[in-house]
């Protein structure tokens, strides 16, 4: 065990979020004598206080949704509100099911599990809970917190950050939300969906900013049909509190008032204080700066996950972390092409995307050189029968290959993975247009799309 100076794994892993628990299943699996160490619980941010939680708030929304509309369907339904104490039960009961599956299937790895606070002690070990755990190779994957601003307290009561809003007890009457990207347009769809007067901020020009234009301006009129508000193009200045809330002031003057706040401007990496630098490893702004094979400038020392400067989604980190393990088991692997990788946002509607923005496309080969078209999902059979509105925008450089997939819609996350293959493969219009989709599915629109890019449109105009 750690406790024995003799005992050297070939790899220790300092964090056992999405990153480092994908590395420790991997490289066991590979044959590696595998370390994880873990502060918190198995599983990070992802499982426990990100994607899955969040998911389950969502769901929950849309369930609400339906009780309201659901007389437009010819069913007879009440609604008579949230309990927000059995929605927790049921989010809480989904995190704890994945939770134990995972605790089982690392154990069922024979990797080496230690729970504690860890701090790199060399290129080598890390120490925890008063023991040095050696290693030929370290991992960090220490991951990240949600980020505040300058002068902007994060109280855990009025002002709030991600993981507070997670496990509020209640659902706020109006809410603020400082942030217009991922995290906060999902908790603005959950808490419309919840009852809750929503107003999202938003410093640059639009909702989800590094999403296509197109698809951002989707998001608004969708969000505008819902009574979401949202006020875009001016920074945020400072926020006070009220006799019975918060408010809000922009640098321009205006002032919002709300119950709550929700500060969701990002999540930065933790970093601080866990040797990184005294062994020499590469830093910028917080983050571990690594190569494409995620190797750190010390030779010993890998990163992976929210700790690294790519995407900040928990399967990034699973394919960072499996990159790591099959380099150092002496595999030959691909760096990961990061335009490649599925991006959704869970709100209602859906934000789906794989590739390159129109506006990344022409910068990239020239304006004349791209074609886009957008299939509008009021021609798909299905999502007509599911009452959802959006659209698929393809992105093409001229006679070649799909270079970006854009949907916007009730489950085009679903349909994200078609689209995956798309793009990575290198596929041509012409190729995609001959496969046969299933029809009636929303999956037949990423079919007609390329169809009518094929220039053989069937169920759209010319």
């Amino acid at each position: 065990m750690a406790n024995d100076a003799s005992t050297v794994f070939d790899l220790v892993i300092l964090g056992g979020g999405s990153g480092g628990y994908a590395a420790a299943l991997r490289g066991a699996q590979l044959g590696l004598d595998v370390a994880l160490i873990e502060k918190n619980k198995l599983g990070g941010t992802c499982l426990h206080n990100g994607c899955i939680p969040t998911k389950a708030l969502l769901h929950a929304g849309e369930i609400a949704d339906q009780a309201r509309e659901a007389e437009q369907f010819g069913v007879k339904a009440t609604f008579e509100g949230i309990d927000i104490n059995a929605v927790h039960k049921y989010k809480d009961d989904v995190i704890s099911g994945l939770y134990k599956g995972l605790q089982g299937l690392v154990a069922s790895r024979k990797v080496t599990y230690i729970e504690g606070e860890g701090r790199l002690s060399s290129p080598t070990s890390v120490d925890v809970g008063g023991r040095r755990v050696q290693g030929r190779h370290v991992l960090l994957a220490t991951g990240s917190v949600p980020k505040s601003l300058p002068g902007l307290e994060i109280d855990g009561n009025r002002i709030i950050s991600s993981d507070h809003a997670l496990t509020l007890d209640r659902v706020p009457k109006s809410a603020i939300i400082l942030g217009g990207g991922v995290i906060g347009v999902e908790f603005a769809s959950a808490w419309k969906s919840f009852g809750t007067d929503v107003t999202v901020i938003e410093g640059l020009k639009h909702l989800v900013p590094v999403e296509d234009e197109n698809s951002s301006k989707l998001l608004e009129r969708a969000f505008r049909k819902r009574g979401i508000k949202f006020n875009l193009g001016t920074f945020f200045d400072k926020a006070e509190y009220t006799a019975d809330g918060v408010k809000v002031t922009l640098a321009d003057g205006k002032t919002f008032e709300a119950e709550v706040l929700l500060v969701a401007i990002g999540r930065g990496p933790v970093s601080a204080g866990l040797g990184y630098e005294e062994q020499g490893v590469a830093m910028d702004r917080g983050y571990v700066l690594v190569d494409e094979y995620m190797q750190t400038n010390v030779p010993t020392v890998s990163a992976v996950g929210d700790l690294v400067p790519t995407l900040q989604l928990a399967h990034v980190g699973f394919a960072e972390g499996m990159l790591v393990a099959e380099r150092l088991a002496g595999q030959k692997v691909v760096p990961i092409d990061y335009d490649g990788v599925p991006r959704v946002t869970y709100c209602h509607p859906e934000v789906a995307s794989v590739g390159i923005t129109e506006a990344k496309a022409k910068e990239l080969y020239g304006a004349d050189k791209v074609v886009a078209l957008k299939y509008n999902l009021a021609g798909n059979g299905k999502s007509k029968i599911l009452k959802t509105a959006g659209e698929i925008k393809l992105v093409q450089v001229k006679d070649g290959a799909v270079v970006g997939v854009h949907m916007v819609g009730d489950r085009m996350g679903e349909q994200v993975g078609e689209a995956q293959l798309v793009y990575n493969w290198e596929a041509l219009p012409a190729e995609v247009a001959q496969l046969i989709h299933a029809h009636p599915t929303q999956n037949e629109a990423l079919g007609e799309a390329h169809l009518a890019l094929a220039g053989k449109p069937l169920h759209s105009h010319d």
